[in-house]
C-alpha cells in the first residue's frame, strides 16, 4: 500500500470519526439555543492548535535523564480546555484530530500516535466527564486528581504489556539496543518491563501531567467566559 492510499485512508478515518463523535453529541444536546456550527469551528480551532503541539518539534522537550525517543508534549491543554468548555465529546474530538493530523508524519508506524491517543483519552476525558457534572473548583480538582492516576496506569501498564512489545515487534529493534538507549540516559532502567515504567514512563508522565493541569487551569480561568455561547440567537 502506497503512502497516497495510506494518507487517503487516514483522511477518510479523520472525517467519518469526526462526524460521528458530532453526531452523538448533538444527539445528547437538545438545547434550543445551541450552536453548531460555532460549536464546530471552535473545536476545529483547538484541535488545530493541539495538532500544532503534537507535530512541530520545537514544541517538545526532551529530558536528559529520559530515553531520547520520549518527550514531553503538552497538546493536551487544548483538548482539556474544550474539554471543559463544551463537553467530554469535545475533548476527545480534539485528540481525534491532533493524532489524525500526525500521522502523515508519524516515524513510528503509527503505534506511538495510538498509544498517545490512548494515554490523551485516559487523561481527558475522564476529568471533562467529572467537570461536567460538578462545574467548580472542587470538580477540577477531582478531575485532575482522577484522570492523572488513570492515566499513569494506564501509560504504565499498556506500555509495559502492549505498546513496548508492538513497537519492537513493527519497528524491527532488539530488545537489547532498545535497553542499551534506555540506560545510556538513565543506567536505574535495568530492563524493558517495570523499571522501565518506573524510571522512564511514569516521571515522563508525572511531569508532563503536571505541566498541563497548570497550564490549563490558569488558560481556562482567564478565558472560560469568552467559550461559551449558549445564549438565545438573535432573530431578524
Amino acid at each position: 500500500m502506497t503512502n497516497e492510499i495510506k494518507n487517503w485512508i487516514a483522511l477518510i478515518a479523520f472525517f467519518v470519526l469526526v462526524f460521528l463523535t458530532f453526531k452523538v453529541y448533538f444527539a445528547g444536546t437538545p438545547r434550543k439555543n445551541f450552536d453548531r456550527v460555532r460549536f464546530m469551528t471552535r473545536v476545529a480551532i483547538f484541535g488545530a492548535i493541539s495538532s500544532i503541539l503534537y507535530v512541530v518539534d520545537v514544541f517538545q522537550i526532551h529530558l536528559p535523564f529520559l530515553p531520547s525517543f520520549l518527550a514531553l508534549h503538552f497538546d493536551e491543554i487544548p483538548a482539556f480546555i474544550a474539554g471543559f468548555a463544551y463537553g467530554p465529546w469535545a475533548g476527545f474530538a480534539v485528540i481525534v484530530i491532533k493524532t489524525i493530523m500526525k500521522l502523515p508524519f508519524t516515524s513510528t508506524l503509527v503505534v506511538g500516535e495510538i498509544s498517545d491517543l490512548l494515554f490523551s483519552t485516559a487523561f481527558v476525558v475522564p476529568a471533562a466527564i467529572i467537570y461536567q457534572r460538578k462545574r467548580n473548583l472542587k470538580g477540577v480538582a477531582i478531575g485532575f486528581a482522577v484522570s492523572t492516576v488513570l492515566q499513569l496506569i494506564v501509560s504504565a501498564v499498556l506500555n509495559v504489556y502492549a505498546m513496548l512489545p508492538f513497537y519492537l515487534y513493527v519497528m524491527g529493534f532488539s530488545k537489547e539496543g532498545l535497553l542499551y538507549v534506555c540506560q545510556l540516559a538513565n543506567p536505574a532502567i535495568t530492563d524493558l518491563g517495570w523499571t522501565y515504567a518506573a524510571y522512564a514512563v511514569l516521571p515522563l508522565n508525572l511531569i508532563k501531567d503536571a505541566a498541563v493541569i497548570i497550564v490549563t487551569f490558569v488558560v481556562y480561568r482567564s478565558i472560560h467566559k469568552l467559550l461559551h455561547f449558549d445564549r438565545p440567537i438573535c432573530k431578524a
